[in-house]
């Protein structure tokens, strides 16, 4: 278990903090995670890389010359959000654009993709490159849909080697392409993890059983066995890998990288026993091993398990994988020096700049900011349920996401009121906030709604009955642009009837607060008629027959988000 922390919903930050104090040589905080604290040369790409935290050294571990220029750091297991990947993109890009890398995971895909809006529209050009080196996650045939762990080093690798030879941005995304397509890795689980303050690990395996194909956050594996010598793990990991040799190449002859993996309480003893299994079969294989590496790469908190990795290579990435890397935790040849950043730009902490309202707007804007109170109350008095609710088909993280998201967007709405913004930037404000913290899918989401309903309302006047109507028809038409319909078992089955209500009530002309509390009402029940819902969005379609009988959490979330709401609401139709 994690036993090192003080409040669990600091853990993530007060973490990325430590981890600078220590490596100031190599990084610098920035918002959203960390950037190199040494130069780069103008017109040389950078590589930012990033994923949600406690899988360390991925990812800001890997930060420095040879290797990535930035790494967005998410909260625990949740993906960063569009504007942490965003803000690290802007603060290491150097006037050759940028490539985006991460593991394969929906909520780093909509948040990485959303950056890469963002930084188009910024003028900056951006490529994308999605790890997908896990072959027990999908089939070959589908290899575009598995998951990325330990092969994330790999790809870094060669592509931070190639942008730090001054290589354009198209021809660094290619080299990172080509390794990704070489790369492949499978992985066993002894054990679960527990994040911080959990009474217990977010999964579990039978004793003296192994999870086989089991993913860093607890996905499910495809097989269980009993644990075997290590000897006997060699041979299964060995086997399955080169049962999947990359196109064009044989193994007699072939050089490869072996990656042996620690997730986090393996010792480094027992994965050197295991690689000597692992090296000596290979080499039965015909295979040439590289500089190969064995140790803690890309972890899960203290869960018990090991991956292996082979990087099928070809001379220029054998050279790229040979080159000079300096970084707090994988360094690579001789040092290469550096020269650190002045030390205004290492120090610089910038706020945000907000858009003054209109005097009706402003005194909107205070409604906004005690609705958002409001809203943090609730969830914080129903965190832990929505929690349990979550647990029963998915990952039980619901009710902490939705604690930080509420929290911080409650900060950063008072924060911006007080400071002159209207109604609208206050709630977009919030919005940033609420994606910030919360991070992965949800808080996407909520990030998306809230800055949608700013959108609308505005900074300029005191908005109206139909006015709010269009605004949350907006929140829900960006809502539903994340791919979710009704019947999904989402908090779209909320989401939806609570629109439609209020744009039928609004409509007829009732006054806001009756509309309102019509329309809340709607949501709880379909909120609560979603028990009778299979899932089929998000980790928890996987084992959705364990979902009938309980309703949603983002469902239910959302309806007590209205209800919160409603006793707020001051603004006459």
């Amino acid at each position: 278990m994690t036993r090192l922390f003080n409040d669990p919903a600091d853990f993530a930050d007060e973490m990325v903090d430590g981890f600078v104090a220590a490596n100031r040589a190599w990084v610098r905080k920035v918002h959203g995670g960390v950037a190199r604290a040494t130069t780069s040369p103008e017109g040389t790409v950078a590589l930012v890389v990033g994923g949600g935290s406690g899988h360390y050294p991925a990812f800001g571990g890997l930060v420095g010359h040879g290797l990535a220029a930035g790494a967005a750091m998410g909260n625990l297991f949740a993906s960063p959000s569009a504007q942490q990947v965003t803000a690290v993109a802007k603060a290491s890009e150097h006037g050759a654009g940028v490539l985006l890398s991460y593991g394969n995971y929906a909520g780093d895909v909509l948040n990485f993709d959303a950056a890469a809006r963002a930084l188009t529209e910024a003028g900056i050009a951006v490529r994308t490159v999605r790890v997908t080196d896990d072959v027990a996650s999908a089939p070959a045939a589908e290899a575009h849909k598995r998951r990325g762990i330990a092969g994330d080093l790999c790809v870094f690798k060669v592509a931070g080697a190639a942008a730090e030879q001054g290589r354009t941005l198209d021809d660094v995304t290619a080299v990172a392409e080509r390794a990704n397509d070489r790369t492949r890795s499978f992985g066993v689980a002894f054990s679960g993890c527990s994040l911080p303050g959990a009474d217990e690990p977010l999964f579990t395996v039978p004793e003296g059983r192994m999870a086989i194909g089991m993913g860093i956050h607890g996905e499910r594996g495809i097989d269980e066995a009993d644990v075997p010598t290590a000897d006997g793990l060699a041979d299964l990991l060995v086997d399955k890998l080169l049962t999947e040799v990359p196109d064009g190449v044989t193994t007699d002859g072939a050089r490869v990288v072996p990656i042996l993996n620690g997730l986090g309480s393996v010792k480094y003893e027992e994965l050197f026993v295991v690689f000597n299994a692992v090296q000596r079969k290979l080499a039965d294989a015909g295979v040439v091993i590289v500089e190969p590496e064995v140790g803690e790469l890309v972890t899960s908190f203290d869960m018990a398990g090991v991956s292996l990795t082979l990087f099928w290579l070809d001379d220029e990435l054998e050279q790229l994988w040979a080159a000079p890397a300096d970084s707090p935790a994988f360094r690579k040849g001789g040092a290469v020096p550096q020269e650190r950043l002045p030390e205004h730009v290492l120090t610089a902490d910038v706020q945000a700049p907000v858009t003054p309202g209109t005097p009706e707007s402003q005194e909107s804007a205070r409604v906004v900011a005690a609705a958002i109170t409001a809203i943090r109350t609730t969830i914080d008095q129903h965190a832990d349920e929505l929690g349990r609710i979550d647990a029963v088909a998915g990952d039980g993280d619901h009710g902490i996401g939705m604690q930080r998201g509420s929290t911080a967007a409650d900060a950063a709405a008072g924060d911006a009121a007080d400071r002159g913004a209207g109604a609208g930037s206050v709630l977009a404000i919030a919005g940033d906030a609420w994606s910030d913290k919360a991070g992965g899918t949800s808080g996407a989401i909520w990030g998306a709604a809230l800055e949608a309903l700013g959108r609308v309302l505005g900074d300029d006047s005191r908005p109206t009955a139909a006015t709010v109507q269009s605004a949350v028809h907006a929140a829900a038409d960006a809502v539903l642009a994340f791919g979710a319909v009704p019947g999904d078992k989402t908090m779209v089955d909320a989401l939806v009837p609570f629109d439609e209500v209020l744009t039928a009530r609004v409509g007829a002309g009732d006054d806001l607060v009756t509309a309102w509390a019509a329309a809340s009402a709607a949501a709880s029940t379909a909120a609560d008629a979603t028990a009778a819902l299979l899932p089929r969005m998000g980790r928890a379609r996987t084992h959705g027959e364990d979902a009938v009988g309980t309703p949603d959490a983002g469902a239910v979330s959302f309806a007590l988000i209205t209800a919160a709401v409603l006793s707020t609401i001051a603004v006459p139709a």
